[in-house]
């Protein structure tokens, strides 16, 4: 890595793109991968679904108790 770097010929925002959809990672404790796992394994499902089905769930109950 270099002690200085020039930024005068540098162009603000040159790679912002404001529609940009950002994947947000999201790390699971062991006990709960675990449990995803096993119920995306009986489902033949992906770990994402089986996470966004099970997110979806708890926001409907959240909505309910409003």
């Amino acid at each position: 890595m270099k002690t200085e770097y020039d930024f005068l010929e540098a162009e603000r925002g040159k790679f912002y793109r404001p529609d940009a959809k950002l994947n947000i990672p999201v790390y699971l404790d062991d006990e709960v991968r675990d449990f995803v796992a096993e119920i995306a394994a009986r489902k033949h499902a992906d770990m994402n679904r089986v996470v966004n089905d099970l997110l979806r769930l708890d926001m409907g109950f959240a909505k309910a108790m409003r």
